[in-house]
């Protein structure tokens, strides 16, 4: 079941043969394959249990009897747990929750991996490993519009994880809106937890996988798991409202309800088509962008998808371009937890020397076929602008409008997401452009390097926040 210690024993100084950064799907797949395979694995995480975003805990105090009824193939990780536990008390597989990597540093013997365990911490500590594998998942795409700082308006998935972790709900009537499959499960669990959802509202018409019907025939549980979810929404007498979005959130103190407008073919707002739908809650999303920041800081060669999110780039073992390093799940574009398992398993190997087995390659190949075809049905498209008003925020944590952005590329030369952060501020808050990057980047052009006209690589010395208290005492007497 669950590891989750709350007092870990001092990690051997003795270097491991792989360190796992982020026990979920991917991470928790590839620590539990490499220990089989006689390697000796630590696996790494911010929080305090394993399981990651997408097998998110109920808090402990909440006494939850049944958590796999807020989750898919909850069986799953409950095995892949079991094994990992038994894997630690034979000595072979160390797990270290809240052990937030911060930076990646590659030396002679391996790499040193550089963790932060909390402000409370009064030291950081630094484990040493000859290899690492990368599963750091991603984060979620937020488009601004008017309205969208209000209080309950969430992202999509925040408002799953406050249901898995919390057993709460954010609202009692909750619009779910943006772009991607996340949608749909947002709102599946959301109905089925009892909250009322009035419409969800899709910037696309699901057109775009009709474009691979081969690539679908592949991957026949996706299917039956997107009807799962449609027909709990039919159940409940969901509305969903394709091409379209929500291009403004009402509300003083909270949000009271949304205007949906439908959308043209690049996501321009069709005018006279706007309907208020009242609410006390929304939960958006626009799909999600890999976390590959740990990598790219050290020079990992990354690609640009469909939906011009950037990811890592890999070969068929999912080796990056940086020596002994890794990567496996959404850091090499997002494509769900199946196919998160598969590449933990299958980079697992690849790191051990062993070679998998051929219906693990099959599988993964389908699965990422299907994530490419995903990206490229869900791509925003360029006039997701259009809903925009000079005084909306784009970057919330330093309050930077849309006119200050516009003013910086219009009148001061700005031509790229950098020389705008310069002039404006525009993500230098406490997410670091994690929130905002994307509209930036739509709004000041293209970054150095990207041909997407995207935000480019991800290159942050720090992968997380740290106190300077902690960089200044030095590593641990226990790394």
């Amino acid at each position: 079941m669950p590891t989750s210690p709350s007092d870990p024993a001092p990690i051997d100084r003795a270097p491991f043969d792989l360190a796992v950064v982020g026990a979920g799907p991917a991470g928790l797949a590839a620590a539990v394959t490499a220990a089989d395979l006689g390697l000796r694995c630590v696996l790494l995480d911010g929080g305090q249990q394993t399981g990651g975003q997408y097998y998110r805990h109920p808090a402990p105090g909440l006494g939850a009897a049944r958590p796999d009824r807020l989750h898919h193939h909850w069986s799953a990780y409950t095995g892949l747990a079991d094994r990992l536990a038994a894997h630690e008390r034979a000595g072979r597989a160390v797990f270290r929750g809240g052990h937030q990597v911060w930076a990646l540093e590659r030396s002679d013997g391996g790499f040193a991996v550089h963790v932060t365990r909390g402000p409370g911490s009064t030291d950081r500590a630094t484990v040493r490993a000859r290899s690492v594998l990368l599963a750091t998942g991603a984060y979620e795409r937020q488009l601004p519009f008017p309205g969208w700082t209000l209080p309950g308006v969430v992202t999509a998935g925040g408002a799953q994880a406050m249901l898995k972790a919390g057993l709460v709900l954010p609202g009692r009537r909750i619009v779910v809106a943006g772009s991607g499959p996340l949608l749909l499960a947002a709102a599946s669990s959301l109905v089925t937890a009892g909250a009322e959802v009035p419409a969800v509202v899709e910037a696309t018409a699901y057109l775009g996988y009709a474009r691979g019907p081969g690539v679908l025939a592949g991957v026949p549980g996706k299917l039956v798991e997107g009807a799962g979810h449609g027909g709990a929404l039919l159940r409940h007498g969901v509305r969903l409202r394709p091409r379209s979005a929500v291009v403004e959130a009402h509300g003083t103190d909270r949000v009271t309800g949304v205007t949906v407008a439908r959308l043209d073919a690049d996501w321009r707002p069709v005018p006279g088509t706007g309907r208020r739908i009242d609410c006390d809650a929304l939960a958006v999303g626009h799909g999600l962008l890999p976390q590959i920041d740990l990598a790219t800081e050290l020079g990992a060669r990354t690609r640009t998808g469909p939906d011009g999110a950037v990811s890592l780039e890999v070969d068929a073992r999912l080796r990056t371009s940086v020596p002994g390093l890794w990567s496996a799940g959404e850091t090499n574009g997002v494509g769900g937890a199946d196919l998160a398992l598969a590449e933990g398993e299958l980079a697992a190997h690849a790191v051990a020397g062993a070679l998998p087995e051929a219906a693990l390659l099959r599988r993964r190949s389908r699965l990422r076929a299907f994530a490419e075809l995903m990206a490229a049905a869900h791509r925003p498209g360029p006039g997701w602008t259009g809903w925009l008003r000079p005084d909306t925020d784009v970057c919330r944590c330093e309050e930077v409008p849309v006119a200050a952005i516009r003013e910086a590329v219009d009148e001061l030369g700005a031509g790229d997401p950098r020389t705008v952060k310069l002039l404006t501020r525009a993500g230098m808050g406490w997410c670091q452009g994690r929130m905002c990057g994307p509209a930036v980047a739509c709004l000041a052009g293209p970054a150095p390097g990207s041909a997407s006209g995207g935000p480019g690589p991800d290159r942050r010395p720090l992968g997380c926040p740290v106190p300077l208290s902690q960089l200044a005492a030095g590593p641990s007497p226990e790394s």
